[in-house]
């Protein structure tokens, strides 16, 4: 009877996932080496430990097998191809943010366009300014600022008109008398 390999000891465990039987590459093997030779550079192996274990990489036949060369190092395991990601825990991903509202960009559009308009889209700006302001207290969206902005925009060219307006009268009155 033989003596069983040394080489034995290195075998994978063939775990659920059956990744470890996957077949290395040279990419696979130059990867190991590097963790290998970082952790030489770093003090974590001796000089013929590192030789040694360089030198079963260069062997290794399987991505299993040069996981477990350098499984007791900081860089490993080395992680295989088509391995499955972990999501992230929905602690640690910033907040969700709420879409803004349509009508509050659209009032801010109208209440920025009194001006080239001649404050005829100021009416359409307060209207849907205060649309959007209910709607995003009903469905939680964003966008305050912008309905804010509409709305201001859009009162300042009502009022605008309603002082040219005004005034008008006034000269007419003055006028007919």
């Amino acid at each position: 009877m033989s003596e069983p390999s040394p080489w034995r000891q290195w075998q994978p465990w063939q775990g659920q996932s059956g990744h470890a039987s996957m077949l290395a590459s040279h990419a696979d093997r130059e990867r190991a080496v590097d963790v290998l030779r970082a952790g030489y550079g770093e003090g974590r192996l001796l000089e013929d430990e590192l030789e040694k274990r360089v030198a079963r990489a260069y062997q290794a036949r399987t991505v299993g097998e040069l996981a477990l060369l350098v499984a007791d190092l900081p860089q490993g395991p080395m992680p295989f191809a088509g391995a499955v990601q972990q999501p992230v825990p929905h602690t640690f991903l910033p907040a969700p943010q709420p879409p803004v509202n349509g009508k509050a960009v659209g009032s801010m559009v109208c209440g920025v366009l009194t001006v080239a308009t001649l404050g005829v889209t100021g009416v359409p700006a307060v209207i849907l300014g205060h649309a959007a302001r209910a709607e995003m207290r009903r469905t939680g969206e964003s966008g305050e600022g912008y309905a804010m902005t509409g709305l201001v925009l859009g009162w300042l060219s009502v009022a605008g008109w309603a002082v040219l307006v005004a005034a008008l009268f006034v000269a007419a009155v003055a006028s007919g008398s």
